[in-house]
């Protein structure tokens, strides 16, 4: 059992590593959404594609941990928590503690990342609101007004004045 528990405590402190790497790419794509540089955003990107492939990994030597673990305490492994893995290590402080320790580091890191996820989120959906604005912009401005032609049904046969918006003209 102390050889499982060592093993659940040496992922999870990996894995609170992997995520605060991944914070501070996070933090680091901040400014770089607000300037607007795509070329190092997509290699933030890449650099956080990388590290989740990381934690995805050790997420699978988590629950494996976690299901070893199960078995030798005759629990079902969907209800054990690792809150109620500490609390059952009361008789071994020692372990105790350093699960607490990386319980509370990696719920402390996941938070961080949380909100920094959240802010660039409203970055990016600004910056989409502010290209969609300036394409309507761009496509109001090519649209010319009509002539005021009438047919007898009462219908516009108007033509539109100035810039066709028929798109790319090879023969210019």
């Amino acid at each position: 059992m102390a050889s499982l528990m060592e093993n659940l405590i040496d992922v999870l402190d990996q894995e609170c590593t992997e995520y605060e790497g991944l914070l501070t790419l996070s933090q680091k794509k901040t400014p770089i959404i607000a300037s607007g540089n795509l070329e190092d955003l997509q290699k933030i990107t890449d650099d956080e594609q990388n590290v989740v492939i990381r934690i995805n990994q050790l997420e699978k030597q988590r629950i494996e941990a976690t299901k070893d673990i199960a078995n030798v305490l005759n629990r079902d492994v969907d209800s054990l928590k690792l809150t109620n893995l500490i609390d059952m290590l009361a008789g071994r402080p020692a372990e105790q503690e350093k699960l607490a320790a990386a319980h509370d580091r990696l719920q402390t890191v996941v938070h961080s990342l949380q909100r920094i996820n959240e802010q660039n989120r409203e970055l990016l959906t600004n910056a989409l609101e502010m290209v969609e604005f300036e394409m309507t912009l761009l496509q109001s401005m090519k649209a010319a007004p009509e002539t005021a032609n009438y047919n007898r049904g009462a219908y516009s046969a108007g033509s539109t004045m100035g810039v066709s918006s028929r798109g790319f003209d090879a023969k210019q």
